[in-house]
């Protein structure tokens, strides 16, 4: 696996750095985002969890479907694809997701999402780097794939003023220099799909999302043969998942779309 990632500090930057952070260390502690604790002065900034917390955090290990990613007990000795996913067309390639969605990473997905405690985004998105770890994207030239949210409609937007999957998103791109584009719209809202089943979710879904039309000044957003991270916070059926990866492919003309999510519902 390979993404551009940030670019190298100047000579002046690597002199300065050390300085500044126990400085601001001194000023305003680094906390572990789930305990609170002060991080240890030689943690590097920008390590959201304590070793404690980040020992137990619900991480997705295998076995679990090469499909959705749903976690599963045991072992298994061939890769496998469950139940759910067996004589189910899905138009993207495969998720993953970095945590199953329970305990200390549902209560932050929460937090970040329903509370706006915006600064969140920062930890969310360094999960949502481990599913780049995936053995089926390490041998991929990330450089060349782009992210792409999960849109929200406009009122859903407007009511939460912002929408957690974008701002994943382009946290994700500045971490890994992997572009990220807005390239998807919700044309409609949907009806609550908690009590649907599989097949109601997706013909719920169906013509829910739509391209992004650019505007006068803004250049269109180039899709066509392009390989694509599909980016959301939760990933519980894939009916919504999937349908904006089918708009992606068969409108957009997307060669290969993959989910990543943090967490596994």
């Amino acid at each position: 696996m390979s993404f551009p990632g940030t670019s190298a500090p100047s000579r002046l930057r690597r002199l300065l750095n050390p300085a500044l952070q126990a400085a601001a260390d001194l000023i305003c502690p680094q906390l572990c985002c789930v305990c609170k604790v002060p991080q240890a002065h030689d943690a590097p900034r920008g390590v959201w969890f304590c070793q404690k917390c980040a020992d137990e955090l619900p991480v997705v290990e295998p076995p679990y479907c090469m499909v959705c990613g749903e976690v599963y007990d045991g072992s298994f000795t061939n890769v496998f694809r469950c139940m759910n996913c067996d004589g189910r067309r899905l138009e993207f390639e495969f998720a993953v997701a970095a945590c199953r969605a329970e305990g200390t990473v549902r209560e932050l997905i929460h937090q970040f999402k329903y509370e706006r405690r915006l600064h969140l985004r920062g930890a969310l998105a360094a999960l949502l780097l481990r599913t780049l770890a995936e053995p089926r994207l390490e041998g991929e030239n990330l450089v060349d794939w782009l992210l792409v949210a999960v849109p929200l409609h406009r009122s859903r937007e407007r009511d939460r003023e912002f929408n957690q999957s974008r701002e994943l998103c382009q946290r994700l791109s500045q971490l890994t220099g992997i572009p990220a584009v807005d390239a998807l719209v919700r044309t409609r809202e949907t009806d609550t799909q908690a009590h649907l089943d599989r097949d109601e979710r997706l013909k719920n879904l169906r013509g829910a999302f739509a391209l992004r039309k650019p505007r006068p000044w803004q250049a269109e957003i180039a899709l066509q043969g392009r390989r694509i991270l599909l980016v959301d916070d939760v990933f519980t059926t894939g009916a919504t998942t999937s349908e904006c990866a089918r708009v992606l492919r068969r409108e957009g003309g997307a060669e290969k779309v993959v989910v990543i999510t943090v967490a596994r519902g």
